[in-house]
């Protein structure tokens, strides 16, 4: 449930300095919008913006969540300083709050794992696949859950989908999880693909002329690759999650 407190007490975020509501604006910025920043935070957009010019005081259980989910220090909120987490450094060790949704409150920032988000855009051209791309932020996944998956964090990473071309199944703006272990096409499934320098993620079926790149939109025709040209097409991984807003 959604809380505020107008004044400080032994529950409320620790406030030392001036800045605590622009380093909250910063992490904002860093999830992509002040409502979906808020969602994380577990509190209205109203409640997040008072949080950010100073007209009310934070609660810890929103910021710890609002800085979960961004890879973001809580210390660095409450005291400023050097920054801790996002692509380069490692997250904060932080006992979580009781009210985080989980089933143990005694769970640690460690049992979390946090997997970039590239600016997919930005992979076209030679070399890897994520040269030149730069890390919009983290998002955090239980380790838990992905061990159920057979996942291993160190192999993930996640873009942005563009387009229309996967619509029903993936909207443009949606984001996947992508197995970078998974570049041999295991039957029929969804892969992030990189063919003519460019970045797709579209549904691949092996073939007897080669391999067939299908579209969800019926508008899209598929595309055959032959055999001769299959060292033309860069398979990045499979997609094995996707989310985006309704």
């Amino acid at each position: 449930m959604e809380t505020e407190r107008e004044g400080g007490d032994a529950n409320s975020v620790p406030n030392p300095t001036n800045g605590i509501g622009t380093r909250i604006a910063e992490v904002a910025d860093r999830i992509g919008s002040r409502k979906a920043a808020a969602k994380a935070a577990g509190v209205s957009v109203s409640t997040l913006n008072r949080w950010t010019t100073g007209e009310s005081v934070p609660v810890f259980a929103g910021v710890a969540r609002l800085c979960l989910s961004a890879g973001v220090s809580l210390d660095w909120v409450a005291y400023g300083g050097q920054m801790i987490g996002g692509s380069d450094q490692a997250p904060l060790t932080l006992t979580k709050p009781h009210d985080l949704g989980e089933q143990r409150g005694d769970e640690r920032m460690e049992d979390y794992a946090f997997v970039p988000l590239y600016d997919a855009q930005c992979s076209a051209g030679a070399g890897a696949w994520n040269d030149h791309c730069r890390v919009l932020t983290n998002l955090s996944f239980t380790r838990y859950s992905l061990r159920k998956q057979g996942l291993t964090p160190e192999h993930l990473s996640a873009i942005r989908v563009d387009g229309d071309s996967m619509e029903p199944v993936l909207h443009s703006g949606d984001t996947v999880l992508i197995d970078h272990t998974r570049t041999t096409i295991e039957g029929e499934g969804i892969y992030v693909i990189r063919l003519d320098d460019h970045l797709y993620a579209k549904r691949l079926q092996r073939s007897f002329d080669g391999v067939e790149i299908i579209s969800a939109n019926k508008d899209y025709e598929r595309i055959t690759v032959p055999k001769e040209r299959m060292v033309e097409l860069e398979v990045i991984g499979r997609a094995v999650w996707a989310a985006g807003w309704l």
